[in-house]
């Protein structure tokens, strides 16, 4: 038998609204959502999707700035 229970989380108002809006949009249930990123963090081989997948290439390929190494990070802000 499968049970569900309702939780209490504590989230920024900013991101509550903006995974709302998002959800919205999608048309998407955002518990659902919850228990879904849930699930996948305590699986031991993660199920990725592939949109996961190309936002993450898109952000390693974004703009960066090069501070070197971390001994050049580290005269820097000493």
């Amino acid at each position: 038998m499968l049970f569900m229970v309702l939780k209490t989380f504590n989230i920024e108002e900013e991101t509550y609204r903006k995974f709302s809006d998002f959800c919205k949009q999608n048309g998407m249930s955002m518990s659902k959502q919850v228990d879904i990123f849930i699930k996948a963090q305590i699986e031991e081989k993660p199920k990725v999707r592939a949109e996961y997948l190309q936002r993450l290439d898109s952000i390693r390929k974004g703009k960066f700035i090069n501070i070197g190494g971390f001994s050049d990070f580290e005269k820097r802000y000493k």
